[in-house]
């Protein structure tokens, strides 16, 4: 349930209204906008009349929520959010963020290189794996703690924010340390386990969408993470798994429009996953950015051919530099920028 308070409702009338609504059996969650707050009711009966709290001073009106999800819903933020990185960077308003790096982290070495490429185009987000889920324990696993360590160094150096993959919630100390952006992979999108911690820290969490997961699902998954208390979410289109071979996964860049009217949440899409070959990143990425993703994930690799992880997928860095060009043209026919 969504209660609307009213413009200029005073502190105590809203305090009110959310005692009320626990005594009812509600956790509250509470959304405060430039203009008006917004209290979301979770978990308590059905049949609830919502006259008992329509009828209350400050109260504007009240929207029963049939949808599963409740705080992922449009209505609990219906101005949208806007997830706040750090350093000035933000995703969800007119700005279209780029997030750019490597597959996995190398080394030192390599890191630097691509750090200097991405940079150069104006990226301030840098994305590359320390852990990596392989579907074979035989590939190369990534660097560990060692890797997010020089990953950490070279972002600072560039004035980079770091993004980077958790596997599950005993890395999240470690994970707390080294990153800006916690990503959850598709993998993980149902590690119910998993989401319930991260909804205790206060990082921004990075949701990609199962490869057989539907819209619903997605944001139910959310739903766990903003149920703990952590509201800053960005969901992540990186394709999922149809009857097609020519593409790794089927990029669905209609997700991108149905979700920001479903949700309030940003969304971001991943070409690279989606599409696993880098000839289709840039159709892919200027496709997403045309549909209104509110950012871009994106792998470049100073020298992909001879990557340890995801090479075939990883732009070079020429190939980077034209696919920034082209977004920011359609970024603008959007009225949006990058």
């Amino acid at each position: 349930m969504i209660v609307v308070m009213q413009e200029g409702a005073t502190e105590e009338q809203i305090q009110a209204v959310i005692r009320n609504l626990m005594d009812q059996g509600f956790d509250v969650h509470r959304s405060t906008g430039a203009i008006q707050t917004v209290l979301g009711g979770v978990g308590a009966k059905t049949e609830f009349d919502t006259r008992v709290v329509e009828l209350m001073e400050g109260v504007q009106e009240v929207h029963p929520v049939v949808a599963p999800y409740k705080l992922a819903s449009r209505h609990f933020r219906p101005e949208g959010t806007v997830v706040d990185l750090g350093r000035g960077v933000k995703v969800g308003g007119k700005q279209v963020v780029v997030m750019a790096g490597p597959c996995s982290v190398e080394g030192m070495q390599q890191m630097e290189a691509i750090a200097d490429v991405v940079s150069k185009q104006g990226v301030r987000v840098m994305r590359g794996g320390a852990f990596k889920p392989r579907t074979s324990p035989y590939s190369f696993q990534g660097l560990g703690q060692k890797g997010l360590e020089i990953f950490r160094q070279v972002a600072d150096r560039y004035n980079m924010l770091v993004v980077s993959e958790i596997m599950d919630q005993t890395q999240i100390p470690l994970m707390l340390e080294y990153a800006d952006v916690l990503q959850v992979g598709a993998r993980n999108m149902q590690n119910y386990n998993l989401l319930r911690e991260l909804g205790k820290v206060s990082k921004p969490v990075l949701l990609k969408r199962g490869i057989a997961a539907t819209i619903e699902e997605l944001l139910l998954s959310a739903e766990y993470i903003m149920s703990g208390g952590n509201y800053n979410v960005i969901l992540c289109e990186r394709g999922i798994r149809t009857f097609e071979s020519y593409t790794r996964n089927t990029l669905d860049v209609s997700a991108i429009p149905v979700i920001q009217k479903l949700s309030h949440l940003p969304i971001i899409a991943d070409p690279s996953h989606a599409t696993g070959r880098r000839d289709k990143v840039l159709p892919m990425a200027r496709a997403a950015v045309a549909a209104g993703a509110d950012g871009i994930l994106v792998e470049v690799h100073h020298d992909p051919d001879r990557a340890l992880s995801d090479g075939p997928q990883a732009l070079f860095p020429e190939q980077f530099e034209r696919l920034m060009k082209q977004l920011r043209v359609i970024a603008e026919a959007v009225e949006r920028s990058i």
